[in-house]
């Protein structure tokens, strides 16, 4: 059963993605919690608090996800080695599982609406965005090719190698807000990477250590 706390976070991220964070006040959010404002400060200080624990949520859920399948949970600067041993089938699957959680978990599905309705309002939530969503799983696919490259795996440019591959992703999540059949979608996204991979010849290709 779900804390006070967790329950609160939950409700307010559902608000936010449907009216917007600016739009939605802590009264609204005690309101549907059925709780005082004072009953809700004893957990939060205030919503930019409870904003602040939902992106912390966000980022240790994705690294666990990360480690789950084999990729790594930092980034290259921090963790090189961790890029040098990640396998291209361990990046098919791991796009494959944050496909899932993007479009069916509830708490990421909310999240990811939140900063499409807001991005546009807020510089912040724009940031917010291109990390979580656009700009930084590219540069952290393009990371990974870049070491698969040094080590013969891939010939192609990293950067248009990582862009090819989530154009569809992107494309797919979009059309995924419009269906109520996510997991049809899911299929269809794991059947155009495995595509992309072979028809690009850097699927099942060894790497100098044979694996």
């Amino acid at each position: 059963m779900p804390t006070t706390k967790e329950t609160i976070l939950q409700t307010a991220l559902r608000l936010f993605a449907q009216e917007g964070y600016e739009a939605t006040s802590v009264s609204a959010i005690a309101t549907q919690l059925g709780m005082t404002k004072g009953a809700l400060y004893k957990h939060y200080k205030n919503k930019q608090d409870i904003f602040d624990h939902i992106v912390e949520r966000v980022y240790t859920l994705d690294a666990q996800n990360a480690k789950h399948h084999g990729v790594p949970e930092e980034p290259y600067a921090q963790s090189p080695q961790a890029y040098r041993s990640t396998t291209l089938e361990a990046v098919q699957v791991f796009m494959e599982a944050q496909f899932r959680i993007w479009t069916e978990d509830e708490f990421f599905n909310n999240f990811r609406r939140m900063l499409i309705l807001e991005q546009y309002r807020n510089p912040k939530m724009m940031e917010l965005y291109q990390t979580c969503l656009v700009s930084g799983p590219v540069e952290y696919v393009e990371d990974l090719f870049r070491e698969m490259q040094a080590q013969g795996t891939i010939t192609d440019d990293p950067r248009q190698l990582a862009i090819e591959l989530y154009a569809p992703f992107y494309l797919l999540l979009s059309i995924s807000d419009a269906k109520t059949d996510a997991q049809a979608t899911t299929r269809q996204l794991k059947i155009q990477i495995k595509r992309f991979l072979e028809n690009r010849n850097v699927l099942n290709q060894p790497n100098q250590e044979g694996v």
